[in-house]
């Protein structure tokens, strides 16, 4: 009976053995992609003038699931900190040829429940931006018009960000 036991073990672990080489993928180096809008996306540091103050909030562009031409702009949060400003996350959409951007009237601010904006005037211009350090960048500039301040237009104007120390607010 241990015998018996002993040979099922050693044939069990060598059926375990072979699969475990056979599932190996030797299938090269597969080619990720990317989306139809990573030339414009990534990080921003964008000053917004609130209240009469200058503020330089880190935001971010991204695509869309749809990987069309649409893309979110987010805040990640940081206009609460003070002076806080409005909260800023939406949807546009951006001419993959010329780099302009807009969004509908009254699109929905993910960051505040009930509230729309409208972007308007959206422009990404590449290397058309000095950084912090002094390192040209890609440059972004647009306005916006929240639901909660109608008529009230507040222009934002920014460069990418480069990960650089120097370059970091």
């Amino acid at each position: 009976m241990k015998n018996i036991k002993n040979n099922i073990i050693k044939i069990l672990f060598g059926i375990l053995i072979s699969i475990s080489f056979a599932s190996c993928d030797a299938g090269g180096d597969p080619e990720a992609g990317g989306t139809t809008t990573q030339n414009f996306a990534g990080d921003w540091y964008i000053n917004v003038q609130f209240n009469g103050v200058d503020k330089v909030i880190r935001f971010s562009t991204y695509n869309t699931s749809a990987n069309d031409n649409t893309m979110f702009i987010d805040d990640n949060g940081f206009s609460q900190t003070l002076p806080s400003s409005q909260l800023l996350k939406a949807k546009y959409t951006i001419n993959l040829n010329d780099g302009t951007f807009g969004s509908d009237a009254n699109t929905p601010n993910l960051r505040q429940s009930n509230k729309t904006v409208t972007i308007t005037n959206g422009k990404i211009e590449k290397m058309a931006g000095t950084s912090r350090g002094g390192h040209t960048v890609d440059k972004i500039s647009f306005t916006v018009e929240y639901s909660t301040e109608p008529g009230v237009q507040y222009k934002y104007v920014g460069t990418k960000r480069t990960g650089f120390k120097e370059d970091e607010y």
